[in-house]
This record gives structure tokens, C-alpha cells and sequence, in this order.
């Protein structure tokens, strides 16, 4: 049973700041949107790459799995995270993401064989194959060429299979490198998540305390400010400085998140993300 410590206190039907990805509670502040347009956009052009990059906590994987909720029946879907490892290893993260065989004593030509067989069958069904890398950030140049080398596999005109890479900023740093420039290239569609502004932070939170059953946000103006000043608008960052708010708020039997509430997280160092983005420097 999840800890729901303090739901029955402020009448909610659950946590609204938990920070596992939640599709259900995506606010579709204008970036998000535009996010997850330029996602849809490469899967329905059938581009050959789709690059989403933002910072660690901005969204992306929530997107991701919202992304995957909408896939139509015809699209055979492979998620790879966090893949890593040398040449060959990328092909069998990549068949085991599609649920095809990867022998422990298959060669890379074996491999290869393999792969292009099972694009090749499934464009002959009238199947689209669309491969995710999450965290595509820890792809090494030598993985990023050889993911380019997959999209040669085409028939006549068309794409067999197309790929989606989500990472941080730094993959959009590699890929602007100029012995990469034949990967950039293949790029058709590509967005960076920034943070979020002050007012979309409030909207935010506002937003997910609805979705969790509240009838008004209890967090004041005062508060919400306070809380982007210390997270910059990083969502994960704003989970995490309301849900640790709403606990402190529960222990003093207050239904109002102040500011004082959120200073008090604050001074006692309980939000362990503070100092986890660059702040402006004070120029006065």
C-alpha cells in the first residue's frame, strides 16, 4: 500500500508530487507542448531521428511514456535506457528492446542479419519499428554512427525503422560535433525542454494538486515563488520542494502552504536539491 502521508489532511485522493513519471499528471505548460508536437510530428513524418533533449528533471521521460500511450497498433515499439558498451552491444540492447533473440554466441554479422530480417518482415505486414533511447545522452560517438547506420536500411522510399533519442543538453553538444555531421543531418525533428518560468510554475502546481483531487491550490502566490527561486523551474525540483512543503504543512496542522512553510523546508536543509541549478548571479 503507498505511503500516503498526508492525503486525508488536505483531502486528496493521492500524492500529487510523487517523482515517478506520471502521464496522468503532465501539465501542458507551451514547452511541454511543443515538446511533445515535434515527438508526434517525427513519428507521423516517419523521420528518420527525433531528438528531444532538456535538463535532468524537466520532463522528458514523462513525455516519453505519454508519447507511448498514444502509439497506434501498427508501430512496433522498442524502448532502450541507459544503453552502453561497445559496438554489437547496441545491437543486442536494441533486439532485446523488440523482443527478438540475441544469442550470447551470435557474431555482429549474425546480429546484424538478424535485425534487418525483422525490420524487413514487419515493413512486409504493414508495421512501422520506432526505437527510444532514453538517456541517450551516455551513447558514445561510435554507438551514435552506428545508430546512423541502422536508418540505411530502407525500402525504396520508405523509412523501416526510425529513431527517437531523449537526453540531456550534452547529446545536442555531441551531435553538433562536426565528425557527426552525417548523424545531424539525418535529425528532421528535434526540441530542447528549457525550465519552466515563474508563472508556469505556479500554473504547475496548481495543475497537479487538481489532477489529485484538490479544489483550489494550496500553495499562496508567495510560496510558489519561493519554490522556483530554489528549484528554477525544474519540475522534478518542484515535485520534490511541494511534496517535502506539504509534509511540513501536515505537521503544523496548516491547509494553506506559505511561504514560511517553504522557507522552513528550506532552512533545515530537508530539500536536498537546493544548489542543483545555476542561479543567477546577483549583479547589484
Amino acid at each position: 500500500m503507498p505511503l500516503e502521508i498526508y492525503t486525508d489532511h488536505f483531502g486528496l485522493s493521492a500524492r500529487p508530487f510523487t517523482l515517478l513519471p506520471d502521464p496522468e499528471f503532465i501539465y501542458w505548460s507551451p514547452v511541454h507542448r511543443r515538446a511533445f508536437t515535434m515527438m508526434e510530428y517525427g513519428v507521423l513524418t516517419r523521420a528518420p531521428i527525433t531528438l528531444i533533449t532538456g535538463e535532468v528533471g524537466s520532463g522528458k521521460t514523462t513525455l516519453l511514456h505519454r508519447l507511448l500511450q498514444t502509439m497506434e497498433p501498427d508501430v512496433k515499439v522498442g524502448l532502450v535506457s541507459n544503453a552502453q558498451g561497445s559496438r554489437g552491444e547496441l545491437l543486442r540492447w536494441v533486439l532485446m528492446a523488440l523482443d527478438q533473440p540475441a544469442s550470447p554466441e551470435a557474431n555482429y554479422v549474425d546480429l546484424f542479419d538478424a535485425f534487418q530480417k525483422f525490420l524487413i518482415d514487419q515493413y512486409a505486414h504493414g508495421h512501422r519499428v520506432v526505437i527510444i533511447f532514453d538517456e541517450a545522452q551516455n551513447l558514445s560517438r561510435e554507438s551514435l554512427e552506428e545508430l546512423r547506420m541502422f536508418t540505411n536500411i530502407n525500402s525504396n522510399k520508405d523509412e523501416l525503422l526510425q529513431l527517437i533519442l531523449v537526453g540531456q543538453p550534452e547529446l545536442r553538444d555531441t551531435i553538433c560535433r562536426s565528425d557527426l555531421r552525417q548523424f545531424a543531418q539525418r535529425v528532421a525533428s528535434s526540441f530542447h525542454l528549457s525550465p519552466m518560468d515563474s508563472e508556469t510554475v505556479h500554473a504547475y502546481i496548481g495543475h497537479r494538486l487538481y489532477k489529485a483531487g484538490a479544489k483550489r491550490n494550496l500553495f499562496n502566490r508567495d510560496a510558489c515563488d519561493l519554490i522556483y527561486k530554489n528549484t528554477g523551474g525544474v519540475p522534478r525540483l518542484v515535485n520534490q520542494l511541494c511534496d517535502l512543503s506539504m509534509v511540513y504543512a501536515f505537521t503544523s496542522n496548516q491547509k494553506t502552504v506559505t511561504l514560511r512553510t517553504v522557507q522552513q523546508v528550506l532552512d533545515d536543509g530537508t530539500f536536498f536539491g537546493a544548489g542543483a541549478f545555476a542561479q543567477p548571479r546577483d549583479e547589484s
